[in-house]
């Protein structure tokens, strides 16, 4: 495990306040044996291994529902390997917070044991060591490294958290960020630590996957370990109560990335079809598999970094993946490809205007704004920015302009008042983003942030993008054709699969998800499917760009 700098046993338990016995109880959702039992399986944690050599962590152990199939397992792999099972009293640790959770838990692992066959002496004192009071987050004294973490960590909003308790939470496991839930720093806890190899196995909401307190945990995720498999289960009765989890199964090892299994469930997902997974996931070699219930994926690959990981069937997401690792995507310099954002102003009433007699003509940018790009084609709406910027970059001296100074006078209050002219008073007349000299003459795509579909419109040189516009330009694409690529449903997938959903089914096409969308080199690209692309794009005909971008990518179809 890490060092920690911040010594918690100097932290005086008193002073953190308890987190209220209701919190922990509505925190809790007792998981089902057969869901357990794959969970185990994918891991490995198996009678015909050794298991009483190995080190397991539950670090909320709740009433036992995992412990019993942990115990069970243990007494027949000790049975496998002419061990007592007295052997195995330091193979397992588990928390709880709740006093009546650590005697149930204890219970259920002492009948489980007796039952077994074993002694009420030996039941009990594995019981005892296995289980124990405390608080996972804050138990940091010098825990051995272990194989496995498993479990279902608990559901408890921040704000039922003693104020004190959530600071110390989140300087110890530091991706614990913005509104996080708690499970976080289960996560981070638990990764931490592992042995080389070992694995954590959590069924958990798979919010943090995609949303933007999640960042951390993919980072690291991303960083030092391995995502070996994610088992969406959105729709399955997993839980012994009805909650609103939704819950996936994910599978996280301590070392380098390789191959990742990704499924996703039905509402009839079961037992029998959880068994068959587990062995497709474990003996297959096969790249992919559909049944009534499931369909699965194995990837080569993870996705990286911090962003949000995208979402998807399993087999459009190995598509995802295929066309990333054969391609290189718009935010690599080797695309030879820019992707930026328009201009925020911070006063969009003071610094756009329609009329042309406002402020001396050579302070005025022709702006184009996204009801601008409805038709699919240009139609400037006759809006100016008042520019205050030089084509060094520099702030213009008022001096030099005086309707522009005039103008800008009589709304001082109104640009002083700005957060961003309080950080340089003297400044107190610039726009949030400078101008960038040369881009107005430049051709570029413009894409309008938020759309049901993906929306390139060419600028062919002219106009200055507003901050709801995003641009494409590149010195050596045809942009038509690079609009036909990225009209087409292929390129609409990336954006879909990572960006965040709005209301509507509405996709944000910010640069961030722009920059995922792979493409060839252009000179790889046959003469007719460049003209097919650019006609494709020229016409708004989806359907034409994207059966032209399949042969592009070398796809036989795109998986719905």
């Amino acid at each position: 495990m890490r060092t920690l700098a911040l010594d918690i046993n100097l932290v005086p338990r008193a002073s953190l306040g308890e987190i209220p016995d209701e919190a922990v109880e509505h925190g809790e959702v007792f998981t089902r044996r057969w869901i357990i039992e794959m969970i185990l399986d994918l891991l490995n944690y198996r009678s015909d291994q050794d298991l009483a050599a190995l080190r397991l962590m539950e670090p909320a152990c709740g009433g036992g529902a995992f412990l019993e199939v942990i115990a069970q397992r243990v007494s027949d792999s000790c049975r496998a390997h002419a061990r007592n099972i007295i052997d195995a009293a330091d193979a397992v640790s588990a928390y709880d917070l709740l006093p009546r959770n650590v005697m149930a838990a204890q219970s259920r692992v002492e009948r489980l044991l007796t039952e077994e066959g074993w002694s009420t002496a030996e039941a009990t004192k594995v019981a005892e060591s296995w289980v124990r009071r405390g608080d996972y987050l804050l138990e940091q004294e010098a825990r051995p490294s272990v194989d496995v973490v498993v479990g279902n960590p608990p559901y408890i909003r921040l704000e039922d958290v003693p104020e004190k308790r959530t600071s110390l939470y989140r300087a110890l496991w530091p991706t614990m960020v913005g509104r996080a839930d708690i499970y976080i720093g289960f996560f981070e806890a638990g990764l931490r630590s592992l042995k080389e190899g070992g694995r954590l196995g959590f069924i958990c909401a798979d919010r943090w996957m995609r949303n933007q307190y999640g960042r951390e945990l993919r980072k690291l995720v991303s960083e030092e370990f391995a995502l070996d498999a994610c088992v969406t289960m959105h729709d399955v009765d997993a839980f012994e109560e009805q909650v609103a989890a939704y819950p996936a199964v994910t599978i996280i090892r301590r070392g380098e990335q390789g191959p990742a299994v990704v499924a996703d469930t039905k509402r009839e997902f079961n037992d029998t079809a959880a068994r068959d997974l587990v062995s497709w996931a474990r003996h297959n070699k096969e790249a992919s598999k559909q049944t009534p219930t499931y369909e699965a994926a194995r990837m080569p690959h993870w996705f990286s970094g911090d962003d949000l990981w995208p979402s998807g069937s399993p087999a459009r997401l190995a598509a995802l993946e295929d066309l990333t690792e054969r391609f290189t995507v718009l935010g690599d310099k080797a695309s030879r490809v820019r992707v930026g954002i328009g201009i925020a102003t911070g006063a969009d009433k003071v610094f756009i205007t329609n009329d042309a007699d406002l402020v001396e003509a050579e302070r005025l940018l022709p702006l184009a704004m996204v009801r601008d790009t409805t038709s699919g084609h240009l139609s400037w709406g006759g809006h100016y920015l008042v520019n205050p910027w030089d084509e060094n970059g520099r702030l213009i001296e008022l001096s030099r302009y005086p309707r522009l100074a005039a103008w800008f006078r009589r709304n001082r209050a109104v640009l002083s008042g700005r957060y961003i002219a309080k950080k340089a008073p003297d400044k107190w007349y610039k726009t949030i983003d400078k101008v960038e000299h040369g881009l107005t003459g430049q051709p570029k795509l413009l894409f309008p942030d938020m759309k049901l579909s993906s929306h390139p419109v060419l600028d062919e040189g002219g106009f200055y993008p507003h901050h709801n516009l995003y641009f494409i330009t590149s010195d050596t694409w045809d942009l038509e054709v690079l609009g036909g690529l990225l009209l087409s449903k292929v390129a609409e997938a990336f954006v879909e699969a990572f960006a965040v959903k709005m209301r509507g089914k509405t996709l944000r096409f910010q640069a961030q998800y722009l920059r995922r969308i792979p493409v060839p080199d252009p000179g790889d690209i046959k003469d007719e499917y460049k003209a097919q692309l650019a006609s494709a794009f020229r016409i708004r005909d989806v359907d034409a760009a994207t059966a032209t971008a399949l042969k592009v990518y070398g796809l036989d179809e795109w998986p719905s």
